[in-house]
């Protein structure tokens, strides 16, 4: 089975450099053969949906909406996306099945959702990666941990780089098999 990589991100985007790295973010998830997954949004996480896309990856879409006539009426695009599942539980409920559909979970920039869906993953123990120098909170996530004081067993990656941020949680999330291990 695939790995899921999840990306998450404001879904304004003002930063061409960011929307570069979010692509990138895309490109290198698709090159490693993981299925990527999103919001089904514009800004960032659509940015590395299409950097997947274009590198030949599977991409889906968990999108906020009952239906496709309720997802296009509220903006949301239909493409680069293979597959889109309509949750209908608004925001907040489709930011639970992300992140709890996820094996990694990515972080570019973020405002508020994007906080709400770092929370989630945070609770949740997952191995998650932070791009940093991306603007929102992206920058802030390390204080929002120390200032939180609890322990979930999450494991939180930060890097400015794309390319090796996917490579680090990779690592962590898909470690090679150990060739001396029996059974």
């Amino acid at each position: 089975m695939k790995p899921v990589y999840g990306v998450m991100g404001s879904s304004r985007s003002d930063s061409e450099e960011a929307l570069r790295k979010a692509q990138e973010l895309g490109r290198s998830i698709a090159r490693l053969g993981a299925v990527i997954m999103t919001g089904a949004t514009t800004g960032y996480s659509l940015a590395a949906a299409k950097g997947a896309a274009e590198a030949g990856g599977l991409v889906l879409g968990v999108s906020p909406a009952l239906d496709r006539a309720e997802h296009s009426r509220l903006g949301g695009p239909l493409e680069p996306f293979d597959v889109i599942l309509y949750s209908g539980f608004g925001n907040k409920g489709r930011n639970v099945l992300n992140i709890r559909g996820c094996d990694v979970v990515l972080f570019v920039s973020g405002s508020m959702g994007t906080l709400n869906e770092f929370t989630i993953a945070y609770d949740e123990g997952k191995v998650m990666g932070v791009l940093t120098g991306t603007g929102g909170f992206s920058d802030h996530y390390a204080e929002i941990i120390a200032r939180a004081d609890r322990q979930t067993g999450a494991r939180v990656l930060y890097d400015a780089d794309p390319a090796r941020l996917v490579e680090r949680t990779w690592e962590l999330a898909c470690p090679a098999p150990d060739p001396n291990r029996r059974g």
